[in-house]
């Protein structure tokens, strides 16, 4: 496996952008520390549903439910 750049534009964006750090307190930090930080705010979870998922969903649990009045 080829060794690959360390994505700094991401690291600074998410660092800087999302937690709003101060860069002090950003590049004081580890990429251990870091990596935990995004892990805990959904970085490691699931991508979002795609297109037909979301529509799937959507028929199955609907936000409005036309209630006969009789």
């Amino acid at each position: 496996m080829a060794d690959r750049p360390f994505p700094w534009a991401d690291a600074m964006r998410f660092g800087l952008g999302v937690l709003c750090l101060a860069p002090a307190d950003f590049w004081a930090m580890t990429p251990r520390e870091l990596a935990a930080a995004m892990g805990a705010l959904g970085g490691s979870a699931q991508p979002p549903p795609d297109r037909y998922a979301l529509d799937r969903l959507l028929s199955e649990f609907p936000d409005h439910q036309d209630i006969a009045h009789g």
